[in-house]
């Protein structure tokens, strides 16, 4: 098998800005070579069984030489890999990409560049900046501010004045000294409006607004880390009238989400459509119990039951595809009602064309067996398809209500999730990088306490779904805000109030100062 590189851009962190292309690729790769400028949300996107090699700079090392890192594309391909060469922004703009296809190229290795949308135009749309404006600037030059430490900075100070468009700097933060003084030398104005822009379309973005003659001050005043990029020209005075991304409710936050990967998705839409950069470390997964001989006995005689009860997305979705896999169709249930422990358990069966009979108005066990102990008839069989360690309160509860035949059912198991070898989330609630836990179960905190071993759960916000998840998330010592109702909408509410009450205390305080 022929090996072959795709030199991919990931753009500048937001995994809404990677391309499709670039996503495509990225889920067929056998080997993935990234570097340290790749989003979090897009590492993740990284299939699991894919061989990761990591080279960027950590604190404490030295990034890669540029020889290695060819030398590793080239043997990798050369072993009849599919490579994908991972690189923040876009791989041809600064990025040396170039470089990296040379040695491929003298030895006949099949390689693709896929674009990637560049932080230099990206990050200043994110805090309100337009590169060009026909009332202030017809042209955009984008000029690399890395320098080796100890050397100067070598450009051509004059002729970038005499462009008279906007400037923007990337990689330029220790420079940012030089190329001001620079700047003012070959005399530019010093009233020139200057933008320093951090970790553009993160949760840690940030803006300074100023001119050529004070930049120095406030960065120093105000502290920048990187990566971030100077932007000089005209255009910059129009990023606190065009500011969008700022005023978005969920802001700053950053939020970890537990769910299992395959529910993960609808509630990280949200979050992110009201501005969080949702970091997604899925804590459990469900696992169909595999040669399930009573599982499979049930489904010769479906059409004996009067109800059947579906306690989660999974089990419904499991159970169906169990179904089909026997060669049955909804039919084989004949005419028996259906019962749902809540809203999402409820999508997934109106997803298989089953309407919902019953299903509480708080989504729990407890109140599902209320339910249905209310609504049954002496006499009448139920099944209930779903985890190995169900919860208890729901057969108690009907039990205690009516004389019914109950057969509980182990459908799945629920596993714990192994700790993500790409990012550290102890350390990042540690320093305080991550707002917000979501937890939709129970089981979700556990899963997490698992892999985040030796944390200090006292510094993890955690947003619970209900009762018992709270209880979970409580024993561990985590700060608990409980939502309103057991679904979606109302646990965004929860993150919304939280980012609320912070940025009022954070505007008390700064008052106050």
């Amino acid at each position: 098998m022929e090996g072959k590189v795709w030199l991919t851009g990931a753009g500048p962190g937001d995994p809404g800005l990677f391309t499709i292309k670039g996503r495509e690729v990225l889920e067929q790769a056998e080997v993935v070579v990234y570097d340290r400028l790749v989003g979090q949300g897009i590492l993740n996107l990284i299939p699991a069984q894919a061989e990761m090699i990591d080279v960027g700079k950590r604190a404490g090392t030295h990034t890669m030489p540029q020889e290695e890192i060819n030398r590793i594309l080239f043997e990798k391909a050369q072993q009849g890999k599919r490579v994908v060469r991972l690189k923040g922004g876009d791989p041809f703009l600064f990025g040396r990409g170039g470089e990296e296809l040379t040695l491929l190229k003298e030895h006949g290795i099949p390689f693709e560049v896929v674009p990637g949308v560049t932080s230099a135009f990206a990050v200043p749309a994110y805090g309100g900046i337009p590169v060009t404006h026909r009332d202030f600037a017809s042209s955009v030059h984008v000029i690399t501010g890395h320098k080796k430490a100890g050397e100067k900075l070598h450009l051509d100070f004059e002729a970038l004045v005499r462009l008279d468009g906007t400037l923007v700097f990337l990689m330029g933060v220790s420079a940012i000294p030089d190329i001001c003084q620079g700047l003012l030398a070959a005399g530019m104005e010093p009233k020139m409006p200057v933008a320093v822009l951090q970790q553009g379309t993160s949760a840690r973005q940030k803006k300074i607004i100023t001119d050529l003659a004070h930049i120095r001050q406030q960065v120093k005043k105000q502290g920048v880390h990187t990566p971030a990029i100077l932007m000089v020209g005209r255009v910059c005075v129009l990023g606190n009238e065009f500011e969008w991304y700022e005023t978005f409710p969920l802001f700053g936050q950053k939020i970890l989400v537990t769910r299992p990967r395959e529910r993960s998705g609808t509630l990280s839409g949200r979050l992110r459509r009201l501005g969080a950069e949702v970091l997604e470390l899925p804590a459990i997964r469900t696992e169909l119990i595999e040669d399930n001989c009573r599982l499979i006995e049930e489904m010769e005689r479906l059409s004996d039951y009067q109800y059947l009860v579906f306690t989660s997305p999974a089990g419904a979705r499991l159970f169906f595809q169990e179904l089909k896999k026997q060669k049955k169709d909804i039919r084989s249930i004949g005419k028996a009602r259906i019962a749902a422990i809540g809203a999402g358990t409820r999508k997934e069966l109106e997803n298989r064309g089953l309407i919902c009979d019953l299903m509480p108005e708080i989504y729990d066990g407890k109140h599902l067996g209320m339910l249905l102990g209310e609504t049954c008839q002496s006499g009448e069989r139920l099944l209930i398809p779903r985890a190995e360690q169900g919860n208890a309160l729901l057969t108690e509860e009907i039990e205690k209500r009516v004389s019914v035949e109950i057969t509980d059912l182990p459908v799945y198991r629920t596993l714990y999730e192994k700790p993500s070898e790409l990012i550290d989330e102890k350390q990042e609630f540690e320093n305080g990088q991550i707002q917000m836990a979501v937890f939709t179960s129970a089981s979700t905190v556990q899963g997490f306490a698992a892999s985040a071993g030796g944390l200090d759960y006292s510094l993890v916000q955690a947003v619970c779904i209900g009762a018992q998840t709270e209880q979970a998330a409580k024993a561990l010592g985590m700060q608990t805000f409980v939502s309103k109702r057991a679904d979606l909408d109302s646990l965004v509410d929860v993150c919304v109030s939280i980012a609320e009450m912070k940025k009022q205390e954070a505007d008390t305080y700064g008052t106050n100062s």
